[in-house]
């Protein structure tokens, strides 16, 4: 950890922050191109389909290191967490990117043909159209998703509201709790795994609501959130743990292992791979013995706008599929570098001329 310009700054994060929407992005290459019926690998290698879901899984485990920590650093200098601040920063960052994608995915790209998914018009679109945008507005698109159905260019922001239900939560519970805090971690995260086996029993089958309850309790992924609390709380309690996971040795086994775990799709609980995900980002974090290196001012820069890299893929596939289509090519020669290409440069615009706005207010709500 290092100070940068008056605030926190982990190395390495960017870095993994850019990784994490690679791995989303590529999944999406593959599905979208199976959607289109074109020659893909979707179905056919587990990898690809294993990875999209991983990636996620990344980000919530870095969102609970960094988010974690950040509040036990206010708490130590302030002697208190300012809530409403913290919301204002979230709101900031989060709101004015993701209402904008709601906006297009329901308003503008229905009706431009190149962005038309296969049986997925606007009849599919406008289906239950007002609870559809009530749940956007109140921040529950993985609501959507397990009610409703998919969404082109908005179904991924189920994950941005899995993110917005934690901040609400996170800040809060911070506030309230100050004693056994990483006791706290592993309940969170034993409390998710069995809540999870008991709506999958025939225990729950008479709960109310159980056919919306169970899908969305998939999507409220606190435990990944939790996992990275945990290691957040003991890198800033300086806890006698690290000693064991800032062993170098010990990171070196964990990133080969995790790698070959999923290029090999050997089947791993999410528990474990968010475990393993948060060994990593402590070390990157933290680690100065470590020989490999995220850092550099090209990872830096892609893991800064990794936002809109995430928010802006599948418009940015659906432009390079679109151009390999009019090339009569649509090997993965073009529609990979195309597509992470297309992305990059609507993110970096997206950055530069729309979300720069309202971050630089950031500043006002933060110590």
């Amino acid at each position: 950890m290092q100070l940068k310009e008056g605030a926190i700054y982990f190395p390495n994060l960017n870095g993994l922050r850019f990784i994490a929407a690679g791995m989303v992005i590529v999944h999406h290459i593959e599905q979208i191109k199976s959607l289109f019926y074109l020659d893909s690998y979707w179905d056919k290698i587990p990898f690809v389909n294993l990875i999209g879901k991983l990636g996620v899984y990344l980000f919530f485990v870095l969102s609970g290191f960094l988010i974690t920590y950040l509040l036990l650093s206010e708490e130590r200098k302030t002697r208190t967490i300012n809530i409403k601040k913290f919301y204002i920063r979230r709101i900031l960052r989060i709101w004015p990117l993701y209402f904008l994608i709601i906006f297009l995915a329901i308003v503008i790209l229905p009706n431009i043909n190149i962005f038309i998914l296969p049986d997925y018009g606007k009849d599919v679109i406008y289906s239950n159209l007002y609870l559809k945008i009530f749940l956007y507005v109140i921040l529950f698109p993985n609501l959507v998703l397990t009610m409703l159905g998919m969404v082109p260019f908005a179904s991924h922001t189920w994950s941005i509201g899995t993110e917005e239900q934690f901040y609400i939560i996170w800040p809060v519970l911070f506030k309230r709790i100050k004693k056994y805090r990483l006791s706290l971690m592993i309940l969170i995260v034993f409390f998710y795994f069995f809540m999870g086996e008991f709506l999958m029993s025939d225990f729950s089958k008479h709960i109310p609501f159980k056919d919306i309850i169970q899908p969305y309790w998939g999507t409220f992924r606190i435990d990944c959130m939790a996992i990275g609390g945990f290691f957040g709380i003991v890198l800033f309690q300086k806890n006698r743990l690290l000693k064991v996971f800032l062993n170098t040795t010990f990171f070196y086994i964990t990133i080969v292992s995790t790698i070959l775990f999923m290029a090999l799709d050997i089947y791993l609980h999410t528990i474990i791979y968010s475990i393993l995900f948060g060994i990593l980002i402590l070390n990157f974090s933290s680690n100065r013995e470590l020989k490999i290196s995220l850092e550099n001012s090209t990872l830096n820069y892609l893991g800064k706008i990794s936002y809109g890299l995430y928010m802006f893929h599948p418009i940015g596939i659906f432009l390079a599929l679109h151009i390999a289509q009019l090339m009569h090519f649509t090997t993965n020669w073009i529609l990979y570098p195309f597509s992470f290409i297309i992305t990059i440069i609507i993110a970096t615009l997206s950055y530069r001329y729309f979300e720069s706005i309202f971050l630089k207010f950031k500043s006002r709500f933060s110590k």
